[in-house]
């Protein structure tokens, strides 16, 4: 393990020019195409930074200074509908308004058409297929192919009338220059009814050489059958990838009990205002993020961090909304209401990542904009290819309807945004937030995680480890003589002798004439009229006589990264008590978790080498680089960032620069608001272990997306040759639009498979 002493100057930190940031609800989008036509003219607004729409929760991401006014009428103009969301910081929350958006609308919905047209389907079927299987048909229509036409005519009609909806979105779509997946079905069911139509009134001559097969209506029906179950499967499944979301929505209280006038009283959730009195009593959901200004209790944070674990509360302590108090009634002051607090800012951050695009998504957009051109493009071709070839003008036009519904730009626009939006709701569910889609993606690309030591490796608190007692003094005795002179002192060392004393029950001495000595050392005096005198080793080595054995005792300490307090009681020596910031105790884990899925481990840390390599040493870390001025950690992450990607972990106010320099910024969720402010990925429980969690569940995700996006080109990549016959083979438009329906199915499903993922396990 290598250890760098680095003496770093201080560094400007870069400003980033900041844009205000609006949340839009999109309506009228079917397909990938549409929100990719929606992207397309929004970003093309003067003012307009960057533009993010989502398919999966009908949401847009705008960043600016273009007016919402703009926004809406450039979104309008495209043919879509678009209104503003609840401003983030308003006093009224909008989970209901989210969480209204986010329901699953379209499923039942499309299961309504779905058995509407069924039913046709099937007297349709009957009348242009029975007779073919041997099943009776009434004796009107016996060889009267005129009637069967009629008849097909009529019911193939009712159906596109239920399903009326892909030709108003598609042919919309085409006026607007921007053709979707239903412009691909209206099309296709379309031009197999015209042509119908056409040999029906054709038959209606004498002469005629069209007969019953020449009819397509059931394809026209057909097509719109099959792509509407694909839709409601993809509707349901995609519902679905918004669980984790919906989830944390219905956790928000909707009343809270507050004191007015000395009396209880309930109020909906929206008054209650910052510095309000709330009451929880045991069993019941906190309303809003408070202090506990009277009473104790025990905590059921799972919601908010995903530990099951319980966490004891006292006065003083906070409490977040939609965390359950299961013991004790208590009383709190609110501290944030509204969208500020922390179940608001989670909610928030998990819908602004499914709002966001991953870079995997770009390949996929980019194609996504020209697919259906290029499709109706390549189907024009065909019919016309296949018509020079000898085939007659109803055998040319099947190849050029199996194209249009065989192809599927769904399924190239889901494949990112699903396995993004599933991924997402995992790590909520489990207190890892990632802030953005690109921040999911690119966590499970790094080289080099460079963690912090204080609060991030160790717990943060200087706690006693060792107690050495000199002549014949007792422990008892060492411990009463410290917390006696120490319980006068403010120092964080202080405060960790005293906390070990309480713990063991030791009570201590009245002490008079209390003084802090320079030099690191403190002095009071006892009743008896003897002295009590702590402090550094070179403190006590400079005022008293300290024998070699203690002084070499205390040197192995400080080798241990141990601090070591001396106490002395008028001249003799009493013992030593030793202090340190001790790791967590998953520390260790984690490291080698990381280490284990090929990442080099660097400490970071201001200590001195001797501390740090001790630390170091125990948490198992690759390197150490010690040294670092607060500032200057920035500088190191510039400088580790030649050597791969790197992750900056850190939950203090001097990781901040680090945390936004670093190629993703993880910030321990205990942390301060700065450093979680600074941060791509937040880590509610504070436990080192989340973050190989986190990489594992990005690594996961990426390998998710690359197969829907392998699915998804592929697919239609044979797809459509073999709709258009190039290898011989002559594909019925029925089954390409079951093909269809079924792609982005699978593209859903595949992505849904991450909710069984374990991204605590340990697998390499």
């Amino acid at each position: 393990m290598a250890v760098y002493n680095l003496s770093v100057s201080i560094n400007i930190i870069e400003s980033r020019e900041k844009f205000m940031s609006e949340q839009y609800n999109v309506t009228g989008m079917s397909c990938a195409a549409c929100s990719a036509r929606v992207e397309r003219v929004v970003k093309k607004l003067p003012g307009v930074t960057s533009c993010a729409v989502s398919l999966l929760t009908n949401s847009m991401s705008v960043e600016g200074t273009a007016q919402p006014s703009a926004i809406i009428a450039a979104v309008e103009k495209a043919g879509y509908g678009a209104s503003l969301k609840a401003p983030e910081h308003s006093a009224t929350p909008s989970h209901s308004q989210e969480e209204e958006a986010l329901k699953d609308h379209e499923t039942p919905a499309l299961k309504r058409r779905l058995i509407a047209s069924l039913i046709f389907l099937v007297a349709l079927m009957y009348f242009s297929m029975g007779h073919m299987v041997g099943l009776p048909l009434p004796e009107f229509f016996v060889n009267n192919h005129v009637a069967q036409g009629l008849a097909q005519l009529l019911l193939a009609g009712i159906i596109m009338v239920i399903n009326q909806k892909f030709f108003v979105s598609g042919f919309s779509s085409l006026m607007h220059f921007a053709p979707n997946m239903d412009t691909l079905v209206a099309m296709g069911s379309f031009a197999s009814f015209s042509w119908s139509v056409y040999v029906l009134f054709r038959m209606t001559e004498a002469g005629h050489t069209f007969a019953v097969h020449d009819f397509y209506f059931e394809s026209a029906g057909m097509i719109l059958t099959l792509i509407t179950i694909g839709r409601m499967l993809e509707a349901r499944s995609k519902g679905r990838t918004t669980d984790a979301l919906k989830s944390l929505m219905k956790l928000a209280p909707k009343t809270a009990t507050i004191i007015r006038n000395n009396q209880e009283v309930t109020v909906p959730i929206e008054q209650v205002m910052r510095g309000n009195i709330f009451v929880v009593r045991p069993g019941e959901n906190i309303p809003v993020d408070g202090i506990i200004t009277e009473g104790t209790s025990a905590v059921n944070e799972a919601a908010l961090t995903g530990e099951s674990i319980p966490v004891d509360k006292a006065p003083g302590d906070m409490v977040s909304a939609a965390t359950v108090n299961q013991s004790g009634y208590i009383k709190c002051e609110a501290t944030r209401v509204g969208q500020d607090t922390t179940l608001s800012q989670i909610i928030r951050m998990v819908s602004d990542a499914a709002a966001t695009k991953a870079p995997a998504a770009k390949i996929a957009d980019k194609v996504c904009g020209i697919f259906v051109p290029s499709v109706i493009f390549i189907a024009v071709c065909v019919v016309i290819g296949w018509m020079i070839a000898g085939k007659s003008f109803g055998d040319a036009l099947s190849y050029g309807i199996a194209v249009l519904v065989i192809s599927c730009p769904c399924a190239l626009g889901l494949a990112t945004p699903v396995a993004v939006m599933v991924g997402n709701g995992m790590g909520a569910k489990n207190g890892i937030l990632f802030k953005t889609a690109a921040s999911l993606e690119e966590a499970g690309k790094i080289n080099i995680a460079a963690l912090d030591k204080t609060g991030t490796i160790t717990s943060g608190e200087p706690k006693v480890t060792d107690i050495l007692t000199a002549g014949d003094y007792l422990e008892e005795d060492l411990m009463k003589y410290a917390y006696s002179l120490e319980a006068k002192s403010e120092h964080p060392l202080a405060r960790a002798v005293v906390s070990f004393a309480k713990e063991k029950g030791i009570k201590p001495s009245d002490v008079r004439d209390f003084r802090a000595l320079p030099g690191n050392g403190l002095t009071a005096s006892l009743n008896d009229g003897s002295t009590l005198t702590g402090g550094s080793v070179k403190f006590i080595g400079e005022k008293y006589s300290v024998s070699s054995r203690f002084t070499e005792e205390a040197g192995k300490f400080s080798e241990q990264g141990k601090t070591p307090l001396m106490f002395v009681k008028d001249d003799e020596l009493i013992g030593i008590i030793a202090v340190a910031d001790v790791i967590k105790p998953d520390s260790q884990e984690a490291v080698k978790e990381l280490q284990a899925m090929g990442i080099k481990v660097v400490m970071l840390t201001g200590d001195n080498e001797r501390t740090a390599k001790a630390i170091g040493t125990e948490a198992g870390v690759d390197d150490v680089i010690a040294g670092v001025l607060p500032e200057g950690k920035e500088s190191v992450i510039r400088e580790l960032q030649a050597q791969g990607k790197v992750a900056m972990v850190g939950d203090g106010i001097n990781d901040a620069p680090a945390l936004t320099r670093a190629d993703i910024g993880i910030a321990i969720g205990a942390g301060t608001d700065i450093a979680v402010d600074a941060a791509d990925v937040v880590l509610m429980k504070s436990t080192l272990k989340d973050v190989p969690a986190a990489v594992r569940l990005s690594r996961a995700t990426l390998r998710n997306i690359r197969q829907n996006l392998f699915w998804a080109f592929v697919y239609n990549v044979i797809g459509i040759p073999l709709a258009a016959g190039l290898w011989g083979l002559k594909l019925d438009p029925m089954f390409g639009a079951a093909a269809m329906s079924l792609s982005s199915f699978c593209v859903v499903t595949n992505a849904l498979r991450l909710n069984l993922f374990d991204i605590h396990g340990g697998k390499k």
